[in-house]
């Protein structure tokens, strides 16, 4: 029994022996023991590498990545947005000429510590930007053409409220100073009909157009009134005179007479006179 024990504590030790010490095989074949640096870099490894600095050319401008090794080109556009202000679909990332694609890592395309890249702009990107600068542009052109016209219909504007204090008032006004105003206002909505507008510019394009067409539809009530400056009293009386007929022969009935009951009833009247 003895002799087995001392048999069994010396295979343990030896296991032991072997557990403790790794080999690695390098370059020129020679097998030698793991140092303890790889084991440390493999652990780097697991959380994505060392920390190596990258330098990114964009146009003039020259910007510094920090980022672990075995990251991805995906991971420096990322990093690049806020320097750059290009959105990371926006860019294209070249390593010694060759264009890099987003799921592709640093380290398995050589990229190492102080490795140098190359930031271009997407083309589509460029031209969706040239398209919206020439959109606000024509939109600001848009704007100030209908801030012009603003500005004519606002003087337009004070010479129909004092049509309107002078027809109100009852002073007659020459039939002439309708039509001018009015050919005034309608040459506004040819230009504002001119005008090609989008967004904000076609909102302000539709309120002006609205804006004139109502001092239009003032001007022609306007003009009714001036012709007839009499014509609201008269129906008024006309109205009150039916009303106290009406009130007069409809006593006794639960409907009023018609109109030509009323005129027979009056003729009824004279006969007996």
């Amino acid at each position: 029994m003895k002799k087995n024990s001392t048999q069994n504590q010396t295979v343990s030790s030896q296991v032991d022996e072997n557990e403790e010490i790794e080999w690695e095989v390098r370059p020129g074949g020679m097998l030698v023991q793991k140092r303890d640096d790889v084991v440390d870099d493999t652990a780097a490894a697991s959380t994505g590498g060392p920390t190596i600095k990258i330098t990114v050319s964009h146009g003039p401008a020259r910007h510094e990545v920090h980022i672990p090794a075995q990251s991805s080109f995906g991971d420096i556009k990322n990093a690049l947005v806020q320097k750059t202000g290009l959105e990371a679909k926006d860019q294209r990332l070249l390593f010694r000429g060759k264009e890099k694609e987003d799921g592709e890592h640093l380290h398995m395309a050589g990229v190492k510590d102080r490795s140098k890249l190359l930031l271009l702009e997407d083309p589509a990107s460029k031209e969706r930007k040239l398209e919206e600068i020439s959109k606000n542009t024509e939109i600001s052109k848009a704007c100030e053409a209908i801030a012009g016209v603003r500005a004519e219909v606002d003087k337009l504007s004070e010479r129909v409220a004092a049509m309107e204090v002078a027809v109100d008032g009852g002073t007659k006004i020459a039939e002439k100073e309708f039509l001018v105003s009015t050919e005034l206002l309608m040459r506004q909505l040819l230009k504002l009909d001119g005008i090609e507008a989008e967004g904000e510019a076609k909102m302000q394009r539709k309120a002006e157009v609205r804006r004139v067409q109502n001092f239009v539809e003032t001007l022609d009530n306007l003009k009714a009134r001036n012709s007839n400056p009499n014509s609201n009293s008269s129906s008024n009386a006309v109205s009150v005179t039916a009303q106290w007929e009406t009130f007069d022969s409809g006593v006794g009935s639960l409907n009023a007479p018609t109109s030509s009951s009323s005129s027979k009833v009056t003729q009824d009247w004279e006969q007996f006179d």
